[in-house]
């Protein structure tokens, strides 16, 4: 005897919407697991099943106890449990086979199949928990169609997913799709409950009264379903409005920092071209070194505040750290970038009132303009970086634009700072000697040691080139200390032919700031077996703006070795003149800056006003740069009498300084005993 049963609408309609409910917090979690890293990932990706799978349980138990079949039925809770355990361990299947940001057909294949085989599952399982005393046998076309919409409404689901996964939205179109998935999941069940056969025995008892709906099952499910939707979207409320705060936004200024960046580029990576500004204040380190960190983070907030008014849904501005900002424009090309970068600049360089100081600040932008298809982040990053840099050194307070000559120079920069390491170990560095020349006694006076790398590839690169690599990867120290027993060692080698001149090295400051200054000068002269006397270093003026306690002692040490210390381009950097009582020097040697405007009264002045000053200190001028008579007539009256430059040698190797030894300058002598 065939039993049929019928449905109370009222639940049918609590279970669509149990399912509707559930498919729209399975939708906002899809978001998290894109974006989420690490542990969180796995976190998001079971909270997505189990909200997904239990969201298709409920709504399955719900049903069924929709539907009234006038016997006795009680439900085996093991196999109930079993029942959930499959919904949720297929919806965590299939999401972490879709998890990886580019995915195939193939997965979405296996992911979907997991899915839908698990939902089959659930449904089936739960209805063998059914305890009563008929028989269940299941109609085969009904039961197949069943499994083939259960496959469809995986598909479907999955499909949503990865649409919705980069979209934190919760418009229309995520409820409409929300609706779509939970009555395809519904007409899965009651495709599944048509599909089932209930046949009693002869002369059973029927209860052909009001339907007896287990209310406390009733209201047990749709509690512990309420519950978890209340509690998934709890947590991602949580997640959205603090924890996201607290990851995707800068403290100081509230702009999006570094991570919500790359989450913007994460979600754009394709052929549309965009524009990224990169902002750099010019003066931030002064005013954070001389009003405080304080000041600096309120000057930091109050440049944001500016930057704000320019995010649209077309752009967006970044805080990335300290004093840099990012500005990303969609679909930017050159022009539009420039017109934005020249309005941002007018905007940074208004004056700030900030706790009773005025301040006035500027920034440089790099502009850098290309698509993440052509070219990842890093690269567009790096060369807005790159361009920034440039607009620095053209002076500050504009904006410069990448192009490829710029490019081609990064290159080649960091090709030389590659093999500059390597350059030491094989033998790639030479030394070149360039004289002095006392024009009073007219004699050679000593030469100036200078290094030079003779790279295998690029040939002789020019010390201006790699010189700043060396010291800002701090390379100049073994660099200096090559350079500097190289010189010793020429210099011993002379005085062993009767040529006893001294010769000076440079130094840098990053030599002062390894603390063994001391030791490498008195290793090298040790080595070379070269009197102290015959060895000069050279500083430049702004190294004792560092730390001028330091500096002075450690000069006052070399001096005590009986080494002579002199200050090279003097007048071009931060003027010392103040502190020349208490440097411990030797000479001055006037940049060429000075003897190339010779013409100028003005600087005729200037440097008759430093030999002048030198005199009362007792200090030797040497004038760089000289390359005619002119210079040696009008310097000569000056009072300058040491002089270097091309008219009287340029830089030469060790034979070279043979031959010029034969036939030194006009007039002039070399004594060699």
């Amino acid at each position: 005897m065939i039993i049929d049963g019928n449905y109370n609408y009222y639940i049918v309609a609590l279970s669509i919407l149990i399912a509707i409910l559930a498919s729209y917090s399975a939708l906002h979690i899809t978001s998290k697991i894109s974006h989420a890293a690490g542990k969180s990932k796995f976190f998001w990706i079971w909270a997505g099943a189990f909200v997904m799978g239990s969201g298709v349980w409920s709504m399955h138990f719900v049903g069924m106890l929709a539907f009234h079949l006038h016997v006795d039925v009680r439900y085996d809770v093991p196999l109930t449990l079993v029942s959930m355990a499959a919904s949720v361990v297929a919806s965590f299947i299939a999401f972490y086979a879709t998890m990886p940001k580019r995915i195939n057909w193939v997965k979405i294949a296996i992911g979907g199949f997991f899915m839908g085989s698990g939902i089959v599952a659930m449904h089936y399982t739960g209805m063998e928990a059914m305890v009563m005393p008929v028989k269940l046998t299941y109609d085969p076309l009904y039961w197949t169609l069943s499994a083939v919409i259960a496959l469809v409404v995986s598909y479907v689901a999955l499909l949503l997913f990865l649409r919705f996964r980069n979209s934190g939205s919760s418009g229309w179109l995520k409820w409409a799709s929300a609706v779509v998935m939970g009555f395809a999941v519904c007409g899965m069940h009651y495709t599944g409950m048509k599909a089932a056969v209930f046949e009693g025995h002869s002369g059973m008892s029927m209860d052909h009264g009001a339907p007896n709906v287990d209310l406390f099952l009733l209201y047990g499910v749709t509690v512990t379903i309420f519950l978890i939707l209340m509690v998934s979207w709890g947590a991602i409320f949580f997640d959205r409005h603090v924890l996201e705060k607290m990851a995707y936004q800068d403290a100081i200024t509230g702009l999006p920092n570094r991570n919500e960046m790359n989450r913007f580029f994460d979600t754009h990576e394709g052929d549309e071209s965009l524009g990224v500004l990169f902002l750099d204040l010019d003066q931030f380190k002064a005013i954070n070194d001389t009003l405080g960190h304080n000041i600096g983070d309120l000057l930091v907030q109050e440049v944001g505040n500016r930057l704000r008014p320019f995010n649209r849904n077309d752009r967006q501005a970044f805080r990335i750290g300290g004093d840099e900002f990012l500005i990303v424009v969609k679909n930017c090309g050159q022009e539009q970038a420039e017109q934005l970068a020249e309005t941002i600049l007018q905007r940074i360089k208004q004056p700030y009132f900030i706790e009773g100081n005025e301040l006035y600040v500027t920034g440089s932008i790099g502009i850098s303009i290309g698509s993440l298809r052509g070219s990842d982040r890093s690269t567009l990053l790096k060369t807005a970086d790159t361009a920034m840099y440039k607009a620095k050194g053209m002076g500050k307070n504009q904006y410069c634009v990448y192009d490829e000559t710029m490019g081609s120079r990064e290159v080649r920069r960091m090709e030389l700072e590659k093999d500059l390491h390597r350059a030491l170990e094989h033998n790639q560095f030479f030394v070149v000697y360039q004289p002095k020349w006392n024009v009073k006694t007219n004699s050679l006076f000593g030469f100036e040691a200078l290094i030079r790398w003779d790279h295998p590839r690029l040939g002789v690169v020019s010390p201006v080139e790699f010189i700043s690599i060396a010291e800002e990867t701090g390379f100049i120290v073994p660099m200096t200390r090559w350079t500097l027993a190289e010189a010793c060692r020429q210099c011993k080698s002379w005085q062993e032919a009767g040529l006893v001149q001294p010769v000076s090295v440079n130094l840098s400051i990053r030599l002062f700031q390894s603390g063994s200054l001391h030791e490498l000068v008195q290793g090298a002269l040790d080595k070379a077996g070269l009197d102290p006397h015959l060895l000069e270093l050279e500083i430049t003026e702004s190294m004792v703006l560092h730390d001028i306690n330091d500096i002075v002692r450690q000069l006052q040490a070399i001096r005590a070795m009986g080494v002579r210390v002199s200050m090279d381009d003097f007048g071009t950097g931060y003027s010392s003149i103040g502190l020349l009582d208490r440097i411990p020097i030797d000479a001055l040697k006037l940049d060429k800056l000075f003897t190339n405007d010779l013409v100028t009264p003005s600087k005729r002045a200037i440097i008759n006003a430093i030999v002048l000053m030198a005199e009362t200190l007792n200090l030797e001028v040497i004038a760089e740069g000289v390359e005619n008579e002119e210079h040696i007539r009008f310097l000569t009256q000056l009072g300058c009498t040491v002089m270097q430059g091309y008219y009287y040698g340029r830089p030469m190797k060790t034979d070279e300084v043979g031959e010029w030894l034969k036939k030194p300058p006009a007039g002039g002598s070399v004594e060699v005993s």
